[in-house]
């Protein structure tokens, strides 16, 4: 009996982590939607990222990236945009799996595993703005340099307005259920 009343709770468990990493999937698009600001080509300052953070933290990172992850896929769905299969892997599931790294690092201060995670997603639009949008880079320019300072002037704003957010929201979370 106390077996199956074992195996019962792990169903249990598993399905709340399911729904919870669904809830954060439907969020992270949603937000994605509702833009702060836009670049002329992609990128824009959302608080999509904050969802899928607060997602890892509750979880843990395993689960944080493969959250991460599908949500960029959905992303990709409901608008990407694709010039070719490797970029449109390095833009969405790449990068927003990268976020799910802050939940490896849950009991370090909170603004370190999310600038890590955010620094992850922001090299994977560095390495596709490089390979596949060096074309806008001004001409003469460092391509690096170009593709680094392009996505750094929405993520690092995007970032720090998740930061904010998350330590504001994070404690609540913590003390509402079971998350570390």
């Amino acid at each position: 009996m106390d077996i199956l009343k074992g195996e019962c709770l792990l169903v249990s468990e598993r399905i709340t982590v399911m729904v919870e990493g669904a809830l954060a999937v439907a969020l992270s698009v949603v937000f994605s939607a509702l833009r702060l600001w836009s670049m002329p080509q992609g990128g824009s300052i959302t608080l999509e990222m904050l969802p899928l953070f607060l997602f890892a933290l509750r979880r843990g990172g395993r689960y944080g990236c493969a959250a991460g992850a599908v949500s960029g896929l959905m992303q990709l769905l409901t608008g990407g945009y694709i010039v070719h299969p490797l970029q449109a892997l390095l833009d969405y599931p790449l990068a927003f799996g990268a976020l799910g790294v802050a939940g490896f690092l849950r009991d370090r201060p909170l603004w370190i595993g999310l600038t890590l995670g955010a620094l992850l997603r922001f090299l994977c639009h560095v390495l596709s703005g490089v390979v596949f949008f060096g074309s806008f880079a001004p001409e003469g320019s460092n391509g690096w340099v170009y593709s680094a300072v392009y996505n750094a002037s929405f993520m690092a704003p995007t970032l720090l307005v998740c930061v904010l957010l998350a330590y504001i929201v994070w404690p609540r979370i913590r003390r509402a259920g079971n998350g570390r």
